[in-house]
């Protein structure tokens, strides 16, 4: 396994090459003219007396390349990222940061650019995290997206999405977001407020990169698990917000990229998860790959195993239907 101070020198390796993917700088990608669709009508459910001010920790040392973590989510909503040629076929982009905050440029809008390539629509998921006041916080998240899910449905012929071919992914806790998603798109987390929550919020293909997935095992991410529950949570509620616990015969397919190296988030979770979805006989496939680290998304040099990961999952979206080309 490679040193997590070669880990960092492959991100870093890899700025310049996310950044480049849509030949602009970062800045001017993401200009006032965001179409951004909120996600509820006023004040999110379970709000707390003063919401959230939203708040960019700008890492990035270079003007030219953002890389931020947000927090401060008080109206959570969908900034909406249109392809040159739409295909038809959506992803919702749900960016990690342990349920503590979201990793927007490195797991939401460089996502996006390379969706955008291959003309897909992209939908990034700005949720609420759970540690900013709001009531039922363990199921705050998943009510973002579920809803979310549902308004990209509910949106479809405005930006050329067909809402048979809606996808999503998810990285790191974010990726933890999507495979409770996967399983538990018909449970009920908030009151329904209008036609948009009579669609499903179930994705038609769920991948899941470097995932957080069981709250319970030895090998959980333990920052995710008490930033959802807080610190002493009950041992069935960690089990029962453990994706691998939550397979059914109703639960998506998936995709499951993790790399070995990985020294926040083990491999564990993904091969857990991956075993929990043959037994269960659902469509699933997994890469394993020896060198990548945690939180690459797009930015691994080519000569990096794990880079491969967004080439195999446009791949499996293809051979399922939901990618024309």
């Amino acid at each position: 396994m490679i040193s997590q101070d070669l880990n960092r020198r492959h991100l870093l390796g890899g700025m310049a090459l996310a950044a480049g993917l849509s030949g602009l700088p970062a800045q001017a990608q993401n200009a006032a003219q965001d179409e951004v669709l909120p996600l509820w009508p006023g004040s999110p459910p379970g709000s707390p007396a003063s919401l959230p001010t939203p708040k960019y920790d700008q890492r990035s040392k270079d003007p030219s390349f953002n890389d931020r973590w947000l927090t401060g989510v008080g109206r959570p909503s969908l900034t909406v990222r249109r392809p040159a040629q739409p295909n038809g076929t959506a992803v919702m982009l749900v960016p990690g940061g342990g349920y503590g905050f979201l990793a927007i440029d490195n797991e939401g809008e460089e996502q996006a650019r390379w969706l955008n390539a291959i003309g897909i629509t992209a939908f990034i998921l700005r949720y609420r995290l759970p540690t900013e006041g709001w009531a039922n916080r363990a199921t705050v998240p998943l009510a973002d997206a579920q809803r979310g899910l549902r308004l990209i449905r509910a949106a479809a012929s405005r930006y050329g999405v067909d809402p048979a071919k809606v996808l999503a992914i998810g990285f790191s806790a974010g990726g933890h977001l999507t495979g409770s998603l996967a399983t538990r798109h018909g449970e009920r987390v908030y009151a329904p407020v209008d036609a948009a929550d009579q669609l499903s919020a179930r994705p038609d293909l769920a991948g899941l990169i470097y995932p957080v997935v069981s709250l319970s095992a030895p090998f959980t991410h333990g920052g995710s698990r008490d930033n959802l529950f807080g610190t002493g949570a009950d041992a069935a509620a960690l089990a029962a917000a453990s994706v691998e616990n939550r397979v059914t015969a109703e639960t998506s397919p998936i995709f499951l990229a993790h790399a070995s190296d990985d020294g926040l988030v083990p491999i564990a979770n993904s091969l857990a998860l991956y075993q929990a979805l043959l037994a269960a006989k659902r469509p699933a496939e997994l890469h394993a790959f020896d060198q990548g680290g945690h939180g690459f998304g797009v930015r691994l040099p080519k000569t990096v195993p794990a880079s491969a990961w967004p080439t195999l999952f446009a791949a499996y979206a293809r051979r399922s239907g939901l990618l024309a080309g």
